[in-house]
């Protein structure tokens, strides 16, 4: 097949870190298949950013700006959107003789890909991940394009089934919907000696470690993890704290480590290659992830591939895959509980081989035998039924 894909969650030169996840199942799906990836850039990245040289194997990948006037309501950024995408490359998409589309991301990718699906007659799958229908479908104006998205879709893949119900819930035909949950790149998430780990990281060996591991913005819970840490450090004096990963509260959070007097307990230690997580996770005696909304994080899946329990929220997809022999959950928000169940976590005795065993159950190379069969058939009988919708 020649299948375009469309996404903002994809590396670029001016974010080449970004959608680890995607980046995993488009290149194993390019050993398969003809792939182009088509990214959408911020032009406010483009402006703040140096870029840098980013290569995925396996496909082909341009990008193209996101133009909008900064400011206006988000619920036009579909056609800011579109407009961008056809004056950098609608000559391309016209000639290209694509088989069929994969857009990552509701909106404004997926609402605006249903409409050039439609100019193109092209059928189109919609990938979901979380607050692309958890937090966007929740405006108003934005409501009924995400609804439009899904509706028309050939195929709905979503990361949980929570999100599939919601997916469902929003106009989605149920018959459409598949649940893919992300893979495990096992060659880098295994468990290990936690001692070799932390050297290889330069930590101390007998210090009690909790990780963050992911973007730091308050809707992924990181300013209230670290108002739950001392209530940990109240019992565990020496113990750790390190965030690993950057984003737009870094510096909200460095001074609420500077007001909580921690500095020497807490870390802010930057954004780490996806290939070198895999030490930060054997490292630590937990993984903590407190998102308000979530679709499934890969940060968990890897963990506990590494053997590491987790404390996580109780949001989206995470109680599908984290049982109770691998880690706890509590309420979004819920700072005591987090606390609580931080200590709890702190003293309990975990298996880390049963966790790994159950995070090897989640295998990229069965998440993309399943795209693959989405795609394959949305090619034989999409053009068709879409033809008929039209």
């Amino acid at each position: 097949m020649k299948i375009l894909v469309l996404t903002n969650l994809f590396p670029t030169p001016w974010d080449p870190l970004r959608g680890a996840f995607n980046r995993q199942q488009f290149e194993r799906l390019g050993q398969r298949h003809e792939v182009d990836v088509l990214v959408a850039v911020d032009f406010r990245e483009r402006l703040r950013r140096a870029p840098a040289a980013v290569h995925v194997p396996h496909v082909r990948t341009d990008h193209f700006t996101f133009v909008y006037p900064p400011g206006i309501g988000r619920f036009l950024h579909v056609l800011f959107w579109l407009l961008c995408l056809l004056w950098q490359h609608g000559r391309r998409l016209r000639t290209a003789h694509y088989d069929c589309m994969l857009v990552s991301w509701a909106y404004p990718d997926g609402a605006a890909v249903s409409w050039l699906a439609r100019r193109l007659r092209i059928p189109y799958v919609l990938k979901v991940h979380g607050s692309d229908l958890n937090v966007q479908a929740e405006y108003a104006l934005r409501r009924p394009q995400i609804r439009y998205a899904l509706h028309h879709a050939d195929a709905v893949v979503s990361v949980s089934q929570a999100l599939a119900d919601k997916a469902i819930a929003l106009g989605a035909d149920p018959s459409r919907v598949h649940v893919l949950y992300n893979g495990v790149n096992q060659a880098l998430f295994a468990p290990g000696l936690r001692s070799e780990a932390r050297a290889r990281l330069g930590l101390a060996t007998t210090t009690p470690l909790l990780l963050y591991v992911g973007n730091l913005k308050a809707s992924k819970g990181c300013l209230d993890l670290l108002e739950a840490f001392p209530a940990v450090l109240a019992l565990h004096p020496s113990a750790r704290l390190i965030y690993v990963g950057n984003g737009p509260d870094r510096d909200a959070l460095r001074a609420r480590i500077v007001a909580l007097g921690c500095q020497a307990q807490v870390e802010l230690a930057g954004a780490a290659a996806h290939d070198v997580l895999g030490d930060w996770f054997r490292a630590a005696d937990l993984l903590c992830l407190p998102s308000h909304n979530e679709g499934v994080p890969n940060v968990v899946l890897e963990a506990m591939a590494c053997g590491t329990p987790v404390v996580a929220t109780r949001v989206g997809g995470i109680p599908e895959v984290v049982p109770d022999y691998a880690g706890i959950l509590v309420p979004p928000h819920d700072r005591a509980a987090l606390s609580a169940a931080l200590i709890e976590a702190s003293g309990r005795r975990w298996d880390p081989r049963k966790i790994a065993l159950h995070a090897g159950g989640f295998r990229w190379e069965d998440n993309v035998d399943r795209l693959e069969r989405v795609l394959q058939e949305v090619v034989v009988h999409g053009t068709a039924a879409w033809e008929a919708r039209v």
